[in-house]
């Protein structure tokens, strides 16, 4: 362990650690537009600049080493202008529709120009004449509102290792391309949507967020994913009952089983809960037809038929199907039932089907 100082405070960090992660271990917050937890620094926009005593320039936090006794300044006049110059550099040839962006009040460049204070363009770029790319299934890919923070990036092929996403051309004409340049949707990318969380901007959005601007009806729980019983943890963007799309649960990424990722299905797979035939009360049959009922009515039918059934036929005239979509517990506390409570071995499961 070594001792620097940052904003006037000693703090303690380990030989080689960054100073961008130093600081927020002591709960010292520095913007970045690139920086992605847990891989390795890229650099790439610049907006964590700080100034350290006894350097001429300023130094990408993100990805200078702390040292022992260095003096660091965070949000000193130079590095704060800095920022603002680099944030207005980007808003040069930034589309301006914020109001109509998905990604509108959660957009981190319109956060950091609110932040530093940028009510107006001082520079005017040249916008490339770039189309819209709507052929993914669930993503829509706006380039025009791109960063080239190089996020996506990271994330393709360093986390998801699907090598799709890669950085394109050089200079003003520098974009994120897929494949050799393909459309998304004939590209060999997987629909994971990791690209699409890491994206600070409104470059790379659901589908689903576009026919729904966020606002103060929007509402997010969290859920454990029906589709498999590895348990991922997603949280549900539903608004007025309806969910709307979803997304992995940010908080504590690195300790649930998903660690901050989704499949396709876990992704795109849940709007089967907006179909208006989707039951969302137990049935039970009476008269040969079937009527909605209470939890406590299902269930007491459900014993009552099944008690008759065995003390008609026997133990082996029922049979139990278990399900790789729930989890470890339930399945065993199928196997209890049907083995604890009924007496019978007639137990089998999905997978084997």
């Amino acid at each position: 362990m070594l001792s620097l100082t940052i904003n006037d405070r000693t703090i303690e960090a380990e030989e080689g650690e960054t100073i961008l992660s130093a600081a927020r271990r002591a709960g010292i917050e520095i913007p970045t537009l690139c920086a992605v937890k847990g891989l390795p620094p890229t650099g790439a926009c610049r907006i964590c600049v700080v100034e350290v005593a006894g350097f001429g320039g300023l130094v990408p936090s993100c990805s200078y080493p702390v040292a022992a006794g260095m003096k660091v300044q965070t949000h000193s006049p130079r590095a704060l202008e800095a920022r603002k110059t680099i944030v207005e550099l980007l808003l040069a040839d930034h589309p301006d529709d914020c109001l109509y962006c998905a990604r509108n009040n959660a957009c981190e460049l319109q956060t950091l120009a609110q932040g530093l204070g940028i009510r107006q363009r001082r520079y005017r770029g040249t916008s490339l004449p770039i189309r819209l790319d709507v052929s993914s299934p669930g993503i829509i890919r706006d380039q025009a509102k791109c960063v080239l923070c190089g996020r996506c990036v990271a994330v393709c092929t360093q986390v998801v290792v699907n090598d799709v996403l890669e950085f394109g051309n050089r200079g003003a004409k520098a974009k994120i391309v897929c494949d050799a340049d393909r459309p998304m949707g004939l590209s060999t990318c997987v629909q994971c949507g990791a690209c699409v969380e890491a994206c600070p901007v409104g470059a790379l959005v659901f589908k689903e967020q576009m026919n729904c601007m966020p606002d103060g009806r929007m509402q997010t729980t969290r859920v454990t994913c029906p589709y498999c019983g590895v348990g991922c943890q997603i949280d549900m963007h539903h608004k007025d009952g309806k969910w709307i799309y979803s997304t992995a649960t940010a908080a504590n990424a690195e300790k649930q089983p998903n660690q901050g990722l989704l499949c396709v299905k876990g992704r795109f797979g849940l709007d089967f809960q907006n179909h208006e035939e989707r039951l969302t009360t137990p049935m039970i049959r009476k008269d040969g037809a079937l009527v909605a009922a209470s939890w406590d009515e299902a269930l007491d039918f459900a014993a009552t038929r099944l008690g008759e059934v065995k003390a008609a036929h026997g133990p082996d005239a029922i049979g139990f199907l278990s399900s790789a979509k729930v989890t470890n517990e339930e399945n065993f506390a199928m196997m209890r039932l049907a083995r604890g409570v009924i007496g019978t071995n007639n137990l089998d499961h999905c997978a084997r089907l």
